[in-house]
């Protein structure tokens, strides 16, 4: 799933509409619950270098939020990483590049959904 076929899905399966909320990064999207304004998905285009040192060029990653308990895990997988400016206890970075499987991005993208939905 590239950039923006997963723009495409978050916006036809939450109902959530794309936000441009930085002046200087227009390209980073922010997607949100209609209800409760909070964010679940952030799209961004990085170096990759802030990824893996020593890398050149930029990468595609999508910031969600996630279960304490799976992120340590998770960041032993390939295309995962601490969270890029976030809460790095409760958020986590991953690749949109294709390193992860697209059911993989999509079960996150759900619990992202449901830790940050309306109590």
């Amino acid at each position: 799933m590239d950039k923006t076929q997963l723009k495409q899905y978050i916006t036809e399966t939450y109902r959530a509409a794309e936000e441009h909320p930085w002046e200087n990064h227009p390209d980073y999207a922010v997607f949100r619950h209609r209800d409760n304004r909070k964010w679940f998905a952030l799209i961004l285009n990085i170096p990759k270098n802030r990824l893996e040192p020593g890398e050149q060029g930029s990468v595609d990653v999508l910031n969600v939020k996630c279960d304490p308990c799976l992120i340590g895990s998770l960041r032993e997988e390939n295309g995962f990483y601490p969270a890029y400016h976030m809460n790095k206890a409760h958020w986590i970075t991953m690749r949109i590049d294709g390193s992860i499987a697209d059911e993989k991005i999509q079960w996150l993208l759900d619990l992202s959904f449901e830790l940050t939905a309306k109590k």
